[in-house]
Order: structure tokens, then C-alpha cells, then sequence
């Protein structure tokens, strides 16, 4: 098969790179152009197909594909394109694992980018639902949940089955879905006398002292996730405190669409965290999808934003940092319990940072630790996985990751990402329940 401009197909060996995303170009807001550029790459997806298993978007393009008047994409009406791009959650692992056309083959098929500008497109000519702008406003909901008394109110709304009920018809959030438990005190007002003082000791990569952006989730509904964090890195001598003031990383409003709103956080965030850049400190979170929004998101938006780039090359997954203390041989491995057979989920959003299993290498330092590794998608996805409209489909696509869960038969079940933890717990009954790793590493410690 040949595209239009007669290149033959032939797959392409060298590492993928990435494009900024041209979002400030008025061509990107154009629909005409934009279901151009959709039906060209749908064309080349139709004729490839390797990317079927990753996620319910191409099955859906492949289905509307099989069954039009010439089985082709030419047939497939372009009012349907929508139908895909829904489906699309934005992992990115299409782009990084499967997808033998990606730049600098020829053909420069970049499928994220492609649906998050559908995304885009479709949210500035017709926004959203009301239901899906709460849903994204994490930081909002997590601040009005977390007030004491309402806590206890919305923590027991979430049990109650009528209460569930009515929260699926009126924001669309599935009744069978496991939803936060959020918390008083926040992880922020919990550790908000950590000082970052001590021995600041460089090693590899790292400058020595990190300051942890909190993240919405983790600060209202997993604070202790953030105490463990904190923990651990205290035990190996890393100066830590708290970024000194955040905002939302901007992925839930990216997955929305709204680009607008991704830049208005950037703007809170980034000169807060550049000035902290600048005095020497590193930073990381225990969300694989914020570390991903400033690591390679904000990036690609901002590719000329020198700030940016400053916090891009400071910011780390938890892991990473840990490994390039131990690779310098400054990491403490005084353990003092071990951990027994862990299943570990790896998140997409941690995949697609490049950095190898530096969770996994961690954790086995551990006396008498196995480690299962599940590369496989949870499903989950922010509201992809509460949405009564993708439930079903978050659930499908959890459950090889649950079988292999049970077929393990693991003392610990593991994922870097709590939302996708808590998902696949969820379908499993708890059983295992769901812990993070830094959790787990902190037991070994004994801290």
C-alpha cells in the first residue's frame, strides 16, 4: 500500500521523535483541515492494525471501517470520527510501542497528538458537558470535598447506593465505580513544616534536594501516598519540602481539550517551580501523569518557553531518582522487611517517560522480593474509568490485568498510579488491595 504521495510503506527501526504540538497555528483549528489530516491517518492505521489490543479507539475505527459501503475509510462519514476520538485517552503508547510510522518515517503519524487536537477542536467550538468541566477541575472538587464535616458528608454519599444513583444521572459518574475518599488533613497541611534542610549530596542526574508537587489526587484523597514519599527519600538523606505553591498539572483539562485552561496552570506553575530550579531544587510527585505533564506535555506545548525547560529537565518519577542514587551508590538499602511476591501494573503515563523499570529495580533490592511486571493499560484513565458512558469499556480493558493480578498470586499488588491501583483492586475485590510502591518501599525500610 502507498499513500497518496506515492511513499511505499516500509517500517521505520529508528526512535521515535516527537513534534511539537502547533497548537498556536491556525491550521490546527481548522475542521476542514483537521478531518483531512483524521481520514489520512486513519487510512494508515486501517492497512496496519497493530495498534487493536492498546486501548477501545481502534477497535471503534476498525469497526466503523469494516462495516461502510467499501470497507475503506473513503465510505466512513466523517461525523463518525468522533466516535474514535472519544475513545482516546491519551496514553501514548500507540505512539511509543506499536506505531512503525511515526517520525521521522515519512508519513509522520502521530496519533495522540492527532486525537488530543480533535479534542481541542471539538472544546472550542462547542465546549463540554458541565458534568465533564467538574470532573476536570480536580484541585476545586478535591478543595470543596476535603473541608471538614463536608468530608464525612461526601466520603458517605459515595457508599450510599441511592446517593450513587443520583450522582450517575445527574454527572454521569458510572454507580459501580470506585470513586475517591478524600481526607482532612491534605497531604499539603500534613507535611507543610518540612523544612528541605540538610546535606544536599548531588549524585548522576540528581542535584540532591527535592521539593514534591503534591498533585489534586494524591493531596486530598492519598496524602498518605505523599507522607510516604517524603519518608523515604527523609531515610536516604535527600532534603525534602513541598513545592512552594500548585496548581493542577493541567492533564485533566488536556484530556478535555480545553488548551486554554492547560496554559492558564502553566502560568501559575511554572515561574513558582523555575525559581525553585534555579535555587538548586529537583522536584517529583507520585502521579506518573503530572511528573508525564511537566516532563513532556508542557514541553511540547511550550517548546520555546525556557522556564519550561528548566523544570522539564528537573522533574522525576520518584524511582528514577532513587536509581540514579543507588547507580551513584548513595542509596541506603538497610531493609529490615521484606516484601514477598509483588504484582506490579505498570502506568502508561509512566511507560511512555522512557526511563525502564526503575520501580521494579528498586523494589528487588529488597531481600526476598519476586516481582510480577504487568505492562498492560488498567483502563482507568482519570474519569475514563468513573464515566457511566466508558465504565463497561474501563473494566474490559482492566480485566487481563486483573487475571494476571490473581494468577500470580501476589502477598502485595502494586501500581505507581493510584487511580489505576484502586481500579484493578476494585475489579478484583481488594484482594489484593492496592498499595503504592512507595508504600511498599517504606515498609521494607521499617520507617
Amino acid at each position: 500500500m502507498a499513500d497518496p504521495t506515492g511513499t511505499t510503506r516500509e517500517g521505520n527501526l529508528e526512535a521515535p521523535t516527537r513534534h511539537a504540538l502547533d497548537w498556536e497555528n491556525p491550521e490546527f483549528w481548522d475542521r476542514q483541515a483537521l478531518d483531512t489530516e483524521l481520514e489520512r491517518v486513519f487510512d494508515i492505521c486501517h492497512g496496519c492494525r497493530r495498534c487493536v489490543s492498546l486501548c477501545h479507539a481502534f477497535p471503534t475505527l476498525f469497526d466503523l471501517i469494516d462495516s461502510s459501503a467499501s470497507m475503506e475509510i473513503d465510505s466512513v462519514a466523517k461525523s463518525d470520527y468522533g466516535k474514535v476520538v472519544e475513545q482516546c485517552y491519551l496514553c501514548d503508547l500507540c505512539y511509543l510501542t506499536k506505531c512503525p510510522y511515526v517520525p521521522p518515517h515519512p508519513w509522520n503519524v502521530d496519533f495522540p497528538h492527532l486525537m488530543l487536537r480533535a479534542k481541542a477542536v471539538e472544546f472550542r467550538e462547542h465546549g463540554a458537558p458541565l458534568s465533564a468541566k467538574i470532573l476536570s477541575n480536580t484541585r476545586a472538587v478535591g478543595k470543596i470535598a476535603s473541608i471538614p464535616v463536608v468530608v464525612q458528608t461526601i466520603n458517605a454519599a459515595n457508599k450510599n447506593k441511592t446517593a450513587r444513583t443520583l450522582l450517575e444521572k445527574t454527572m454521569g459518574v458510572d454507580a459501580k465505580a470506585r470513586v475517591p475518599t478524600y481526607h482532612v488533613p491534605t497531604a499539603r497541611k500534613r507535611l507543610r513544616k518540612l523544612d528541605g534542610t540538610g546535606e544536599v549530596k548531588p549524585a548522576g542526574r540528581t542535584h540532591g534536594k527535592v521539593a514534591i508537587f503534591a498533585t489534586c489526587y494524591c493531596d486530598h484523597s492519598e496524602p498518605g501516598v505523599v507522607e510516604d514519599l517524603a519518608a523515604v527519600f527523609q531515610h536516604n538523606a535527600i532534603p525534602v519540602r513541598l513545592v512552594k505553591k500548585e496548581r493542577c498539572c493541567g492533564m485533566p483539562k488536556l484530556e478535555l481539550g480545553d488548551l486554554d485552561t492547560v496554559r492558564k496552570y502553566k502560568e501559575q506553575n511554572i515561574p513558582v517551580l523555575a525559581r525553585m530550579a534555579r535555587d538548586g531544587w529537583d522536584f517529583t510527585a507520585a502521579i506518573p501523569s503530572c511528573v508525564l505533564m511537566f516532563k513532556q506535555e508542557l514541553p511540547l506545548m511550550f517548546p520555546n518557553d525556557d522556564d519550561v525547560a528548566l523544570v522539564r529537565d528537573r522533574f522525576f518519577d520518584p524511582f528514577e531518582y532513587l536509581a540514579e542514587r543507588h547507580k551513584a551508590g548513595i542509596l541506603k538499602t538497610d531493609f529490615k522487611q521484606s516484601l514477598g511476591k509483588v504484582a506490579w501494573q505498570v502506568p502508561c503515563h509512566q511507560r511512555v517517560q522512557k526511563i525502564g523499570p526503575k520501580t521494579s529495580d528498586i523494589l528487588q533490592l529488597v531481600p526476598d522480593t519476586e516481582i510480577t511486571t504487568i505492562e498492560r493499560c488498567s483502563g482507568h484513565d482519570g474519569t475514563y474509568g468513573v464515566k457511566h458512558a466508558t465504565y463497561a469499556l474501563s473494566r474490559k480493558l482492566a480485566k487481563p490485568v486483573e487475571n494476571r493480578v490473581a494468577q500470580s498470586e501476589a502477598t502485595h499488588f502494586t501500581s505507581d498510579c493510584p487511580m489505576a491501583g484502586g481500579h484493578i483492586a476494585h475489579g478484583l475485590g481488594d484482594k489484593p488491595a492496592a498499595e503504592h510502591p512507595l508504600t511498599l518501599l517504606r515498609k521494607a525500610y521499617g520507617i
